[in-house]
């Protein structure tokens, strides 16, 4: 599926990657809420499907048992992504997700070029 961004140009496209903004999250559960912090964000994953701002959503998991969910984002926009974080339905998933956290971490990314 290639996604568009609001100019027309593709995200496949490495120009259009250049004009996006992009998240690595990796979130540590606290011990034993892994299955339940995935699951929320699943949840959240499923609401942005509205927004037309954000291009991917990915939550991920490690092969291996453990606690840690991972996040890859990738918008239009930065402004896009903060815009999402107004939204009250994602005010209210991180509020029931707060408790679930035992530590976070993440990095901007300025997507270059790939496949979405």
């Amino acid at each position: 599926m290639l996604a568009l961004l609001p100019d027309g140009s593709g995200v496949g496209d490495t120009a259009a990657m250049e004009a996006g903004y992009g998240l690595h999250v990796r979130i540590e559960a606290t011990p034993g809420k892994g299955a339940e912090l995935e699951a929320l964000l699943r949840e959240a994953a499923a609401a942005l499907g509205e927004d037309s701002g954000c291009l991917l959503y990915l939550v991920s998991r490690s092969p291996q048992p453990s606690d840690t969910v991972f996040v890859t984002e990738l918008w239009t926009s930065k402004r896009a992504h903060d815009a999402s974080l107004e939204d009250e339905r994602t005010r209210e998933a991180i509020a029931r997700g707060r408790p679930l956290i035992a530590s976070f971490a993440s990095d901007e990314l300025r997507p270059v070029g790939g496949r979405a």
